[in-house]
């Protein structure tokens, strides 16, 4: 039986709707008690807050089923320094983790600056994690994308403000998300999977199938996101296949690199 890891945003959905045939395919999925995760980089919400949101588009993912980079990341420090204490810029998602895992959030000589997505990115607080990561807190970032979508345009995401930390301290971070192969494997353990029968479907070259690569996993590009097939044949690496849309999968969840499909 095949495990999937799933991204979310141009994958099941597209800002707050949903990419058609993403509920018949979950569905399909859950009847025949086939393993999932769902994955996103943003770190903003809890798996509780992302359940709901999902659900208003009508897809019935349970919470159990969500993986974040916060909560790859919460995982990442939890096997590095058990009980440590962090200064975070970020979101509910992302304190969250960080408390369910026994962290102290301060301010003063914290063992690390974990830096996530947030919508309100403080001046005060990015002086602070610069002053904190000189005098020398670990630098952690939940994801590197640089832009994140909105309805008015691109927004800067944690890449952004990562690489204003890192041009003002000269240090680089240790990206946790994606493309990092870390978030694949924290989430092929959450789901007792291993990579030879799991598979990763994205709507990104650069990150879902490259992470899904480099843990060793079987990838499906879908070209219901950004990447067009013209775009996926500029990168030096490939997909195991490429489809339309996870509309495609329904029906064929547990042969899904059979010969039904002509791509």
């Amino acid at each position: 039986m095949w495990h999937y890891l799933m991204d979310m945003d141009g994958v099941l959905v597209h800002e707050e709707h949903l990419i058609p045939g993403a509920d018949e395919f979950v569905a399909e999925l859950r009847a025949s008690d086939t393993p999932f995760l769902v994955l996103t980089n943003n770190s903003i919400y809890t798996p509780r807050d992302l359940r709901a949101r999902l659900q208003r588009t009508g897809l019935d993912i349970p919470e159990k089923s969500i993986w974040t980079s916060a909560l790859a990341t919460a995982k990442f420090l939890d096997s590095q320094r058990p009980n440590g204490s962090a200064f975070v810029i970020g979101e509910a998602g992302l304190t969250t983790a960080l408390h369910e895992i026994g962290y102290v959030l301060t301010d003063r000589d914290p063992d690390y600056v974990v830096l996530g997505e947030t919508r309100t990115y403080s001046f005060t607080a990015i002086t602070k994690a610069i002053r904190l990561v000189e005098e020398g807190a670990k630098f952690i970032a939940t994801n590197p994308d640089a832009t994140g979508p909105s309805r008015e345009g691109s927004l800067p995401a944690t890449g952004a403000v990562a690489a204003l930390i890192e041009r003002a301290t000269g240090r680089e971070p240790y990206y946790v998300g994606k493309p990092n192969p870390l978030m694949m494997r924290s989430a092929l353990r959450a789901l007792g999977s291993h990579s030879e029968n799991a598979l990763m479907i994205g709507d990104r070259m650069d990150t879902d199938v490259r992470s899904g690569l480099e843990a060793g996993l079987s990838t499906i590009l879908v070209l219901s996101g950004i990447f067009t097939s013209e775009h996926a044949e500029m990168y030096p690496y490939r997909p195991t296949r490429v489809l339309k849309s996870i509309a495609e999968l329904v029906g064929h969840s547990q042969d899904p690199f059979g010969d039904w499909a002509g791509h």
